[in-house]
């Protein structure tokens, strides 16, 4: 009879300052503290969707630091790797509203942790720039012209699935403010505007959905 063998040692954990493991039972932390919520839940898939479009920006934002400066879109609105990173920088605000439980709702700071106004008008002011300083598609076009454009298409599509889900919470009366959801329903107008812009800019324009429809021509300079 051979011995049994004896039993194996607990595993030792590195000291990490990222996996605090308190995650592995599926669920996670909300902002200033309270009871966890399920990985699953569904503010968690809204504010988790807002934080893939941040990185899908990052794509685009990289790519053009691949290719250098396009140059900008006009005199006083700006380069596109500001812009991009500004609207990075404002997810992240639009995660934190939906990541805080309602009874913390009075412990957020407009434009901060919460969806402001200005943000929404900001968004405006620079769609309306975008738009005058681009030739606008009459049709649907079909993305991948550019890398670049085909970036902010991405970073777009996944914009309104995070818009989608917003919805989804505001239904059940889960979101505190009232500036969210057109600040991600202008986000990604801005973004396929933008997308227009990186083609422009590189004096490429995205064919049209129907193959047997004409590409439109660019009749006007974007410089």
């Amino acid at each position: 009879m051979t011995n049994p063998e004896p039993p194996s040692p607990a595993p030792s954990f590195f000291e990490s300052a990222v996996a605090t493991r308190r995650g592995d039972d599926g669920t996670t932390g909300l902002l200033f503290g309270g009871e966890r919520i399920a990985k699953d839940d569904p503010r968690t898939e809204a504010y988790g969707t807002i934080d893939e479009a941040v990185a899908a920006l990052g794509v685009a934002r990289a790519q053009l630091g691949l290719k250098g400066r396009i140059g900008t879109l006009s005199a006083g609105f700006g380069e596109l790797p500001e812009i991009l990173l500004r609207l990075q920088r404002e997810l992240f605000v639009a995660a934190a509203e939906l990541a805080t439980r309602e009874d913390a709702w009075e412990r957020q700071v407009e434009g901060v942790s919460r969806v402001s106004a200005d943000m929404v008008d900001g968004l405006e002011t620079m769609l309306r720039e975008a738009e005058a300083h681009i030739a606008m598609p009459s049709e649907f076009v079909v993305p991948g012209e550019t890398t670049v454009s085909a970036a902010l298409e991405v970073a777009r599509t996944v914009v309104r699935r995070a818009e989608r889900r917003a919805v989804t919470l505001g239904t059940a009366g889960l979101i505190p403010g009232p500036h969210l959801l057109p600040y991600l329903n202008r986000l990604a107008d801005l973004l396929w505007v933008l997308a227009r812009a990186a083609e422009q800019a590189e004096s490429r324009s995205a064919p049209p959905s129907r193959p047997d429809r004409r590409r439109s021509a660019v009749t006007r300079s974007t410089e």
